[in-house]
């Protein structure tokens, strides 16, 4: 056991909002930074009323009671954190998802966590047509990008999108948009005043307050149910970890990474927030060039990301010339960091790249490399407060220090489950430790390295790729007999996805293949190569072997 959980300062997500919004009043909050420098800002004060709104609109508008489950589904602007902290305060679940899923995705999703209300950028609304009705959504909300700019700037930013860009389709499905559903919800909360306090009332730690979704130990896309207390807990750990760099009040952090990932979710957002940051959002990273804006006009204390942005970001002329001159650190999580980025990286901006590890089951850091400290190459870090953390065999027992195990974790940011599937929680979650399926070696000083991933998952820019559900998606194809996925290493992504196949008759190609995965699955999950064999290495009993596909790649 490392050091014991610092005590938590807020009794649920709801009072983190409100507290930090009380103490932050008059200091901007939020600024969605486009990549032409214009920009939009909130305050503390600003989103606290706006999302007190947005909780009226959900509880006395449309009448839903405490737990439904709530869609948000938009890139970083500001309408996700005014829409985010209204669903803790109505006391309803947060069901964060990618705004860059094809419809057959967000059909799933949106059925699987039972979703009464998806807020939606306008951007992709275009996809709702022809899902609705396999859910059981009954009010969709659209957003924009552009929500809470001033009238010049939004009017500027929208034609171009719209009559340059053609990124604006027609929404088509019934719908209202967010600015008229927060003044219902302000127009219901002065007729009921005493309301807010209500929807909470009553409502503590154990209450599940999101459902983050994620292939888990097994590859079937599934909600990890993270409770207030679990956010909360790993808020105050991550907390911990760089509190000597952070001077409340006045940080700046640039918020790259999508909020709707558990990354981001936690430290950009909660972390930040509960320190009264300015939150620079950054709607779109790719291309990179897109933040040269943000660290140009803000000075940027603090930057989150993967591997592959740090790399990107130190092969821009305009980053490695003028490098950010207030930048107190930064932090890599969700895919290995290279060690020839991070000295590159500490090289060329005088700072350290702090690199932790986690997973959305444990909402989600379980090991950071101290800021202030030592920090080791290659190593993940040590266990972050009031977190255990086992390595075990096959059979689950420990294993000898310095030999590779499984790393299982026990502690209070550790999930309650998986929504509505106790087979696939009674796997991950045994004798009270999760079972991450990635494999580690500790050494003497408690400093852990990840040596293995136990499953076949791909990781490419730290995002989850399931070979099951690509190969199904290919498997669909009447041009393909056999089909495995694999990851091989790629310079850019870290990981990248290769489909080997035995085809069947003429017109199966690799234009083909990645033509025809594009219709059904988010682009990082697509194949970046289509390799054609006469056949596949097999097990006796006919199973296609990854592992010799894998060796073979590399």
């Amino acid at each position: 056991m490392t050091a014991p959980l610092p005590a938590l300062r807020f009794n649920h997500l709801a009072d983190l909002a409100r507290k930090s919004s009380a103490r932050f009043a008059n200091q901007t909050a939020f600024t969605t930074c486009m990549p032409n420098g214009m920009h939009g800002s909130l305050s503390y004060a600003e989103v606290d009323r706006l999302s007190d709104a947005f909780a009226g609109y959900l509880r006395e508008t449309l009448g839903l009671a405490a737990g439904a489950r709530i869609a948000l589904q938009t890139p970083n602007c500001l309408a996700y954190p005014v829409v985010a902290f209204g669903v803790f305060k109505a006391g309803c679940v947060l069901v964060n998802t990618n705004p860059l899923y094809t419809p057959s995705e967000m059909e799933h999703q949106l059925r699987d966590s039972g979703a009464e209300v998806l807020v939606i950028v306008d951007m992709f609304a275009n996809k709702l047509e022809g899902i609705l009705g396999n859910t059981k959504v009954r009010k969709v909300v659209v957003a924009e990008v552009t929500q809470f700019f001033g009238v010049v700037p939004r009017a500027v930013i929208r034609a171009v999108m719209k009559l340059w860009n053609r990124v604006l389709p027609a929404v088509v499905v019934p719908h209202v948009r967010l600015a008229q559903a927060l003044a219902e919800g302000e127009t219901a909360l002065q007729v009921k005043p005493g309301a807010l306090a209500s929807y909470v009332q009553g409502q503590g730690l154990e209450a599940l307050a999101a459902l983050q979704y994620t292939g888990g130990t097994t590859g079937v896309s599934k909600g990890a149910m993270l409770t207030h207390g679990n956010l909360l807990s790993n808020l105050e750990q991550a907390y911990a970890m760089g509190a000597s760099h952070i001077e409340e009040g006045r940080e700046y952090v640039l918020t790259a990474l999508p909020l709707y990932h558990i990354f981001a979710f936690q430290f950009n957002l909660l972390c930040f927030y509960a320190a009264g940051a300015r939150n620079v959002l950054v709607p779109s990273p790719r291309p990179v060039q897109n933040l040269q804006r943000a660290f140009d006009n803000y000075p940027i204390t603090w930057v989150s990301g993967v591997n592959t942005l740090f790399n990107a970001l130190l092969n821009e002329e305009w980053f490695t010339a003028f490098p950010p001159k207030h930048l107190k650190a930064a932090v890599a999580g969700g895919a290995a960091l290279q060690g020839v980025v991070a000295e590159r990286w500490q090289r060329i901006t005088g700072t350290v790249i702090a690199e932790g590890y986690g997973l959305t089951e444990a909402s989600p850091v379980v090991c950071f490399n101290p800021i202030s400290g030592v920090r080791k190459p290659d190593s993940i870090g040590v266990a972050v407060a009031g977190t255990e953390i086992r390595l075990a065999d096959d059979a689950g027992k420990p294993v000898a220090q310095g030999q590779p195990g499984e790393l299982l974790v026990r502690g209070p940011q550790v999930m309650q489950g998986y929504w509505q599937r106790p087979d696939e929680t009674a796997q991950a979650l045994r004798d009270g430790w999760l079972h991450t399926g990635d494999v580690a070696v500790v050494d003497s000083e408690g400093y852990y390295r990840i040596v293995d991933r136990k499953k076949d998952m791909i990781l490419v820019s730290g995002f989850n790729v399931y070979p099951n559900e690509v190969e199904d998606v290919i498997a669909r194809m009447d041009e393909v007999l056999e089909v495995a996925v694999v990851g091989v290493p790629d310079a850019q992504s870290g990981e990248a996805v290769r489909a080997f196949i035995v085809p069947q008759g003429a017109g199966c190609d690799e234009a083909a293949v990645r033509a025809h995965c594009r219709k059904y699955l988010t682009d990082y999950k697509v194949p970046k190569s289509v390799k054609l064999r006469t056949e596949m290495p097999k097990t006796p009993i006919g199973k296609i072997l990854r592992k010799a596909l894998r060796e073979e790649a590399r």
